[in-house]
């Protein structure tokens, strides 16, 4: 049985059981930086005329920026100037990284999920697109440096996210299996790489609507790490065992 907008109506995970590791995407997912990355491309496509002068909107956002990687983005904003696109990408996380110290807020129930790893001994990394400059802010700032096993960025890839290959290079890193492992993402991009790895992905509507991140086919949706659906869900795999004790 299905929910309308098509996710799994019981929400499960017992079938990673036993559960050895959780992997999460940074933007979107550990704090809410959407409206960030929008204030800096807004701020800088303007001052540079980009569209005729006229700031870009939400939708556009969404459409062709968010969750994708600065290679993918240059490509689609200047398809006839690509270094350019990427000077511009870069001079836009400049803008990006100051706002981001000012104002970075944790999703809320980062902290409360992060206890329940921990307590648990998962394995855990950081599977990010953002360029190392600004994944190493987000998880210094949020004080998950020493939370995380490793951080993998889509440039250490061939191919950055929608492509499943940071999330490969991730278990691979771990040492642990596709079929043990879930995923938290914010973005259709992430959940459609997470997916595409063979894994289940709870996806988070930090930015996105419900009905655009069901279309990447995440196991299910939740509003953020207090929802009582994740809860449940992990109660489910403390209640049937499902959680192997590792050494965190």
């Amino acid at each position: 049985m299905t929910t309308s907008s098509g996710e799994n109506s019981t929400c499960s995970l017992s079938q990673l059981a036993p559960v050895e590791a959780v992997l999460f995407d940074v933007d979107g997912t550990l704090c809410d930086t959407d409206p960030l990355h929008y204030c800096a491309f807004r701020e800088m496509l303007q001052e540079i005329g980009f569209n005729g002068g006229v700031p870009i909107d939400e939708e556009f956002f969404i459409k062709n920026i968010a969750g994708r990687h600065n290679d993918d983005i240059a490509s689609i904003l200047f398809p006839d100037d690509y270094e350019r696109g990427l000077k511009i990408c870069d001079d836009k996380e400049v803008i990006f990284r100051r706002l981001a110290k000012e104002q970075l807020k944790p999703v809320n129930g980062l902290y409360k999920l992060k206890k329940w790893i921990e307590d648990r001994g998962l394995k855990r990394a950081a599977v990010t697109n953002a360029p190392r400059p600004n994944a190493e802010q987000m998880i210094s700032t949020l004080g998950l440096s020493d939370f995380f096993h490793t951080v993998v960025l889509g440039s250490d890839c061939e191919h950055a996210k929608p492509f499943p290959d940071p999330y490969l290079k991730a278990l691979e890193i771990l040492n642990i299996s596709k079929n043990h492992t879930f995923v938290f993402e914010d973005s259709v991009s992430g959940i459609k790489a997470g997916v595409a790895a063979g894994m289940p992905v709870v996806g988070l509507m930090t930015a996105n609507p419900a009905h655009l991140l069901m279309g990447a086919k995440p196991t299910f949706i939740i509003k953020d790490y207090e929802d009582p659906k994740l809860w449940a869900t992990l109660e489910e795999l403390d209640r049937i065992g499902g959680v192997t004790k590792g050494a965190t």
